[in-house]
């Protein structure tokens, strides 16, 4: 980017190594500046709404409970000119259809591809205008079935059923009958292997499959 000032970039992320990893690849580039670096989204529309920001890269789920996608919305709301990219290591299926609706210009899976020509290549092209995003989730491992093993019914149950809802309370939310959500429930825990309902729904939470949009 010979002649032209850096891109100015911020870095929300809660985990600290991949805060390291960012700012390092940042820093080690010409075309890039870091800005700033913080633990918690919830704090970064406030950084956009006072300092001159160019580009961010956003995580989803942060550990005091803010959410990267709640508040790249808020943002793009104030500051559409600034590019966000969401950078995730989970595999929740709902993190890109929310990403394109709420008009998140890229996003990047960090268990996809930790290269540094990865993340920087993202930036790149995301900075000339480019939209970047992966064509699938990944693929992971629940009990003993892929998650491409559950079709798009089970996996809006499975939603609910992290909550700790009732069959009931899951039919009323999705607008199912109580019988339906059972048979979805039966259905995983089958393909799974798991023994019971609690065991499905803490397993598919730790493991990110899918997260409550509450």
């Amino acid at each position: 980017m010979s002649g032209k000032k850096p891109y100015k970039v911020m870095v929300v992320e809660d985990q600290s190594l991949t805060r390291e990893f960012f700012s390092m690849i940042i820093e080690k580039s010409s075309d890039y500046e870091l800005l700033y670096s913080v633990e918690s989204a919830s704090v970064a529309k406030m950084y956009a709404d006072r300092y001159d920001i160019d580009l961010i890269l956003m995580d989803v789920i942060m550990d005091d409970g803010s959410n990267g996608l709640i508040e790249a919305e808020r943002i793009k709301r104030s500051h559409p000119d600034i590019r966000i990219i969401i950078v995730t290591s989970m595999p929740e299926v709902s993190f890109l259809e929310q990403a394109r609706t709420i008009g998140v210009d890229s996003f990047w899976y960090k268990k996809g591809d930790t290269s540094q020509e990865g993340i920087l290549g993202v930036m790149d092209k995301t900075m000339q205008g480019e939209s970047v995003y992966p064509s699938e989730t990944p693929v992971m491992m629940l009990g003993d079935c892929k998650s491409t093993d559950f079709t798009e019914a089970e996996l809006n149950v499975l939603r609910e059923l992290t909550k700790g809802l009732s069959n009931q309370e899951i039919g009323a939310e999705l607008f199912v009958s109580a019988a339906t959500v059972k048979t979805h429930i039966s259905s995983m825990l089958q393909k799974t292997g798991f023994s019971n309902r609690t065991e499905l729904a803490i397993k598919a939470r730790v493991s990110g499959l899918v997260i409550s949009r509450e």
